[in-house]
């Protein structure tokens, strides 16, 4: 399975939570709602979940593997980066005019 696009819908300057992130693999399936969120050490993704009784969280779609959530995340991370360096490149442009 290849990641085939992943979407910054969302990127907050503020709060924990940096983005939302949309990736498609294989241009057949999309995961929504992924989460960067800024922790303790550094930033991180949290895949969609569901409130679940008092307070818990349950993961709605996961990969099963290890190495399988490295490839999603540095997907991620690029295209984040990206976004935040066209943020950067925006706000000196108009700081220019």
């Amino acid at each position: 399975m290849k990641i085939t696009d992943v979407r910054v819908r969302k990127v907050n300057d503020e709060g924990k939570m940096k983005a939302v992130v949309s990736v498609t693999f294989d241009d057949e399936f999309v995961v929504h709602d992924i989460k960067i969120i800024e922790g303790q050490n550094g930033l991180f993704i949290a895949m969609p979940s569901r409130k679940m009784g008092e307070g818990d969280f349950r993961d709605i779609a996961h990969p099963l593997v290890s190495e399988t959530r490295n490839k999603i995340k540095d997907a991620i991370f690029a295209e984040y980066e990206k976004v935040l360096e066209e943020k950067v490149d925006e706000a000196v442009e108009a700081a220019k005019e």
